[in-house]
């Protein structure tokens, strides 16, 4: 059946609270023109045809006092049935003790959802009652749209009662709190229903009186994403959905609202009213993972119906979206390890993998009972090794090839003939022993919300960080509905060296907007074109001069350090702008970067030559040292004190090595390419500003 298209409508669908949360996220424009031609005012033939399939409907109410109330009205299949498209007859009475009972009356605002739990469809409406009689509910739409599937746990209803048994009544309690009971229903929740009301525009408002009425609206996630806070409080994560905050639009202007809670095993309904508190900024929203916002409900009243469905509803599976998101235990462990981030955590090694003949993955968890910090995609983790042979323990860094969203950390280690580490790591690391880990940092991460394609170049075990962020912008692809257009190029010398080969065929075939290119310098016999690589050579910018179509890219890029430079340079001389190109390149190098003239450099001022004397106080170790530039880096002091600071690349490019400086000042003998922030000093480049013939230098370091 073809979708009705109708010329946008004169004037906004969308009232003050809802047009200042599109405002707020800027989509104001986008989401303006989608509501003037989708959300209409009556019900389009196939909306008319899908609730005349539907058991039962969620109905949004007010009471006397305006408050709004979440309520469940279920028949057979046919109960619902529109007559014509400004008309909704509802064959059904609600349900006793509901309190739908005590607001429904001619001319009363009522908000609706028509919710199909096997297909996950759903549809809304707000309407007016017309007339009410022995036939049932006349409903007189005002709107009515469509609404994404997301967040929709898949369920089967089985009928255990007519439900137009008159002489069925449930069990009425009224609740000044949330016992016992209540709380385990909401702990074991996966879905609820909100109701919320905006209020009648006053004489000055712009928005037209028809859009504020009535709002019912789903809620899902995994069991446990409502947070009981204690016998009258509640808080939910607010995930991705259509923009048109519907919900929080009104909540914004009227703060009350009503929840609904069933119990889809028992029947027993659970209805709460109070008021809710919308939170923009939180270190909670960051730590669980898919949170957009808050919200905190405060409890002013509950009631709770026994068996109050007639139907009970048999499971079927969750949301790929809800299974995506995080939950409060996790945020909670993800808040104390972010306390932790600046000290050694002990990680347990849960599998190792051979991804090609000379990369290995090692897949950590915490072996300290704690959470996980979160981190971005294209992060590194410094690592932390014993050995029995020295005194003094190796520390590394290694980028981490696992996506944020997913369980552990992964990181990815080449062999290297004269890699101390990466030899130790292969030879020696077995699944089950410990390694130590800060959490993880860097600057070379990706932006999953920007619309902007982006290009990935990879070049050997430069693939990792590309890996994080193609994982990751595939699954914030499917929680928000929106996918970067990405090209993903990878060359790497043989197919045996190549790792990740099928782990990134399986991404790009995941979804249309992903692109992926393998190139191969040393192909050998057994590999074929078009089934184990794309092209035979060395990866240049002329390779992407051929395969790209033209466009405005992101590029990122990392790989051997030639690589990287002459990639970098020809993107330049293409007037690619240097802000546009995002690369990774460790040692000493590091990446030559030609600044778009005006644009101002990043960190700090350019390199100087080390002069003068000083004396540098750890105050942590509580070890003094005298400086002269023969000692070179204040991490070369460090380490010649007897001190084992953290480290990385040793160039200035990560930012491993940042710590708090105290007081005195610094000078950097070579350009850090990290941005240094304000009362941070990057140690491995860095030495006193002191000066040739003045006095001594002072400086204290938190390390």
């Amino acid at each position: 059946m073809t979708q009705e298209i109708l010329e946008p409508t004169e004037s906004s669908p969308f009232h003050a609270g809802e047009q200042a949360l599109q405002e707020r996220l800027g989509v104001r424009e986008k989401v303006e023109r989608f509501g003037r031609r989708a959300i209409r005012d009556h019900l389009i033939e196939q909306h008319r045809d899908f609730y005349a399939k539907l058991p039962f409907l969620l109905l949004g109410s007010r009471d006397e006092t305006g408050q709004p109330w979440a309520s469940i009205l279920a028949g057979r299949p046919g109960f619902a049935q529109s007559p014509d498209p400004g008309r909704l007859q509802l064959d059904a009475a609600a349900i006793p003790g509901d309190p739908l009972e005590q607001a429904l009356c001619p001319g009363a605002q009522i908000g609706g959802l028509g919710i199909e739990f096997a297909t996950r469809r759903r549809n809304r409406f707000s309407a007016r009652v017309g007339a009410l009689d022995e036939g049932g509910i006349e409903l007189l739409i005002d709107q009515a749209f469509g609404n994404c599937p997301q967040y929709i746990q898949t369920r089967q209803p089985e009928f255990r009662r007519d439900p137009r048994d008159a002489s069925f009544r449930p069990v009425r309690e009224e609740l000044s709190r949330l016992d016992e009971e209540a709380q385990r229903m909401i702990a074991a929740a996966d879905t609820f229903f909100i109701a919320s009301a905006a209020p009648p525009p006053d004489e000055s408002a712009e928005d037209d009186a028809s859009v504020r009425g009535v709002d019912v609206s789903h809620r899902g996630g995994k069991p446990g994403f409502v947070r009981i806070d204690d016998e009258g409080t509640l808080t939910v994560p607010d995930f991705a959905g259509n923009l048109q905050f519907n919900t929080l639009g009104n909540l914004l202007l009227e703060p009350r609202a009503g929840l609904l809670f069933a119990d889809f095993d028992s029947g027993d309904l659970l209805f709460l009213a109070g008021d809710v508190e919308i939170i923009f900024e939180s270190e909670e929203i960051a730590a669980f993972r898919g949170a957009e916002r808050l919200w905190r409900f405060r409890l002013s009243r509950a009631i709770r119906l026994r068996q109050g469905l007639p139907m009970a509803f048999r499971f079927g599976e969750y949301s790929p979206n809800s299974l995506i998101q995080g939950d409060w235990q996790e945020a909670a462990a993800r808040l104390e390890a972010e306390r932790q981030r600046n000290t050694y955590r002990p990680y347990r090694v849960a599998r190792i993998v051979e991804e090609s003949s000379l990369v290995r993955s090692f897949y950590l968890e915490p072996a300290d009972d704690g959470g996980l910090p979160g981190f971005q995609a294209g992060q590194f983790l410094p690592i932390k090794l014993a050995r029995p042979d020295l005194d003094a323990p190796l520390t590394r860094t290694y980028t981490i090839s696992s996506a944020p969203e997913d369980p552990g950390f992964r990181i990815s280690v080449k062999r290297e003939t004269r890699g101390e580490v990466s030899r130790l790591l292969h030879d020696r690391l077995k699944e089950g022993d410990v390694i130590e880990a800060l959490a993880p940092r860097g600057q070379f991460t990706i932006d999953a919300a920007e619309t902007r394609p982006v290009v990935m170049i990879a070049g050997g075990i430069g693939v990792t960080p590309m890996v994080s962020m193609l994982r990751h912008l595939l699954t914030e692809g499917l929680r928000t509905r929106h996918l970067r257009p990405v090209w993903f190029l990878y060359s790497a010398r043989t197919a045996t060296e190549r790792a990740f080969f099928e782990e990134l065929q399986q991404l790009a075939a995941a979804a249309p907007q992903v692109q992926a290119r393998f190139i191969l310098t040393a192909p050998g016999p057994s590999s074929r074109e078009g089934r184990d690589y794309h092209a035979v050579g060395r990866l240049t910018v002329e390779t992407l001069k051929a395969l790209l179509p033209f466009d405005d890219y992101d590029f990122y890029v990392c790989g051997p350090a030639a690589m990287t430079q002459q990639i970098y340079d020809g993107l330049r001389d293409l007037n690619i702008a240097d802000g546009r190109i995002h690369a990774e390149a460790f040692g000493p190098a590091g990446l030559k970067r030609r600044r778009d003239e005006g644009a101002a450099a990043r960190g700090v001022q350019g390199a100087v030559e080390a002069e003068g004397e000083a004396s540098v106080a750890f105050a942590e170790a509580e070890v003094t040292a005298d400086w002269t530039p023969e000692k070179g880096t204040l991490l070369e002091l460090a380490e010649d004190a007897g001190l084992s600071p953290v480290y990385g690349c040793r160039s200035g490019s990560c930012g491993s090595c940042a710590v708090p400086l105290l007081d005195g000042d610094v000078r950097y003998v070579q350009e850090p390419s990290f941005p240094v922030t304000a009362g941070e000093v990057l140690t491995c480049c860095a030495v006193p500003a002191a000066k040739e013939g003045a006095p001594p230098a002072s400086l204290r370091l938190a390390l």
